[in-house]
C-alpha cells in the first residue's frame, strides 16, 4: 500500500520527535531503533522507509531538539524584554531551572548528549556546531550593545558553557540540595560573566 507524501512526512516527524526525546533521556548508545520506533507507534521494519541509517536520524533528531531549545530561549528572552525585564536573566533562569534539570528528554540536546555527539561523524557535529552558534547568538544579543561583536560572542560562549556544564553537573550528583546549590551557583556565575563583559 502506498501512502501520500503528507502522511509519510507526518510519520517521519513522529519518529524524529520520539528519537529526539529518547536520545536525550537514555542517550544515543542506549537507544535502539526498535525502541524508538515503538515510541513513535511504528514497527522496527518501517525505519528504513524513512531514514538511510541511525546516524541520519540522529542528525535530524538533534537538529529538531536544538531548534526547539533555540526558539524557546529566544521567546523567553523576548517576552522578558517586552515586560521591561532582563532578557539574559530570563534566558539563564529558564535554562538553569529545576524543570530543565529533571526533564532532559524535553531540554537542551547539547547538555544531554555532548559527550556522545563529540564522538560521532562530522555531519552530525556540523549540525550541532551550527545550532550551538545560533543559541550563542541569542545569548550575545542579550548582552550590552556597547560591546564589539567578537567580544560579545566570546562572552556568550562562556555563558553557554557555564549553563551547559552547570546543568550536567546538577543532573549527575545524587544529592538534591547539592544539585540545587549547583544550579544557583551556575546562574550567578553566568550572570556575573555577563556583567563583567
Amino acid at each position: 500500500m502506498r501512502y501520500d507524501k503528507g502522511r509519510k512526512d507526518a510519520t517521519r516527524g513522529r519518529v524524529v520527535e520520539a528519537a529526539s526525546r529518547r536520545f536525550r533521556r537514555d542517550g544515543i548508545g542506549g537507544t535502539g531503533v526498535a525502541a524508538l520506533m515503538a515510541d513513535a507507534g511504528l514497527t522496527h521494519g518501517g525505519f528504513y522507509a524513512h531514514f538511510a541509517s541511525k546516524d541520519d536520524l540522529i542528525q535530524e533528531a538533534v537538529s529538531a531538539a536544538l531548534s526547539k531549545t533555540r526558539d524557546h530561549l529566544a521567546s523567553e528572552a523576548k517576552k522578558a524584554r517586552e515586560r521591561g525585564g532582563d532578557g539574559l536573566a530570563r534566558l539563564v533562569d529558564v535554562y538553569l531551572s529545576l524543570a530543565h534539570r529533571d526533564k532532559p528528554e524535553a531540554g537542551c540536546a547539547v547538555a544531554a548528549l555532548a559527550p556522545e555527539l563529540a564522538r560521532h561523524d562530522p555531519a552530525i557535529r556540523d549540525v550541532l556546531t551550527r545550532q550551538i552558534q545560533e543559541i550563542v547568538a541569542i545569548i550575545a544579543a542579550e548582552l550590552p550593545t556597547t560591546q564589539a561583536k567578537g567580544k560579545a560572542d566570546a562572552v556568550a560562549y562562556g555563558i553557554f558553557g557555564i549553563m551547559m556544564g552547570t546543568l550536567q553537573l546538577a543532573r549527575v550528583v545524587n544529592d538534591a540540595a547539592l544539585s540545587e546549590t549547583i544550579i544557583s551557583s551556575g546562574r550567578a556565575s553566568a550572570l556575573a560573566l555577563a556583567q563583567r563583559a
